[in-house]
């Protein structure tokens, strides 16, 4: 029997113990979440940067048709379905789960499950690689672009350059520093894989803690299952319409078994890791952030089930 996964386990325990004590985590808490909070995201990245192989990176360059198709998912269809989705549900829910909802959905792709599940569906590893690593870098740009076409069309106008700006200086300069020493470090975050990947999740689980505290205190979740509810529905129609899109349109495109795998999981996943520190970063440290970051913590441990239900009947058939 498989063990259950730990972050999952442990992103409700964060959220309960920002439950039973939300004082340290909230604004002005001991913990100093204001700079806490931006240290944990530059930490992230940074990681990311010593633990990214640009030589896996550019094995996976060549297939630009397939690349088309899962940024086309990530980044136009997704986004599309959120703006119907929002058209649909219109003023019935509060702004920030609307808000929420699109978040989820301008999102970038997620770097370590999408590999994972392409190489366990014996799918295309290096394109996968490239794919999940070229969204992380396009969503610098185009998710809050996105938050700013069409919160600015609901009169909640979004600061892009600052957002942009502040994007590039939490996140990507990080990255960049983190790939400038792999030469001097590459080595040592080979060998201690682990370690990172376990301090990586550890800090998202911090920064998940926070962003329930002042929310907490602030009394949002006085109606929260209302929000539950739909978090899970809008998730569960979100990832059908991926899965289902991307593996048709790359059976059209007579792409081969692999790529059409490849496709399948980059062109579906929404991150997570990338998700709680860009929406710190974009939206601050307000009460209503729990709500925002719902539907993208309801939406990852789904395609992770369906994803890996998904991949080992690949594999049995390939």
């Amino acid at each position: 029997m498989k063990k259950p996964d730990w972050f999952l386990t442990g992103m409700v325990a964060a959220v309960a113990l920002a439950w039973a004590l939300p004082e340290p985590g909230a604004t002005g808490g001991s913990l100093h979440p204001e700079l806490v909070n931006k240290a944990g995201v530059s930490l992230i990245f940074f990681l990311h940067g010593l633990s990214l192989s640009l030589q896996a990176l550019a094995a996976g360059t060549r297939k630009w048709r397939l690349h088309l198709l899962i940024q086309g998912s990530t980044f136009l269809l997704f986004p599309l379905l959120g703006v119907a989705l929002l058209l649909l549900v219109g003023a019935r829910l509060s702004t920030e789960l609307r808000t929420g909802l699109f978040f989820l959905c301008a999102l970038p792709s997620t770097v370590s499950s999408s590999v994972a599940l392409t190489a366990a569906a014996r799918g295309n590893v290096a394109a996968a690689v490239f794919n999940a690593t070229l969204s992380s870098l396009l969503g610098v740009l185009l998710t809050p672009l996105w938050l700013s076409v069409v919160l600015g069309t609901g009169g909640q106008p979004l600061p892009l350059g600052a957002v942009v700006l502040d994007l590039c200086l939490w996140l990507v300069l990080p990255l960049g520093i983190g790939q400038a020493l792999r030469p001097l470090l590459g080595g040592w975050a080979a060998r201690h894989k682990a370690g990172i990947h376990v301090a990586d999740r550890l800090t998202i689980l911090l920064l998940v803690y926070t962003s329930f505290c002042d929310s907490v205190q602030g009394g949002v979740w006085r109606s929260g299952v209302t929000a539950l509810v739909v978090s899970a529905a809008a998730s569960v129609v979100l990832l059908a319409a991926a899965l289902s899109s991307t593996w048709t349109a790359s059976k059209l495109l007579g792409f081969e078994r692999s790529d059409r795998i490849a496709a399948l999981f980059c062109g579906s996943k929404k991150t997570l890791a990338s998700g709680v520190p860009m929406a710190r970063l974009i939206f601050g440290s307000q009460p209503s952030l729990a709500i925002v970051l719902l539907p993208i913590m309801i939406y990852h441990p789904l395609q992770l089930v369906v994803g890996g239900w998904i991949a080992g009947r690949l594999s049995r058939q390939g």
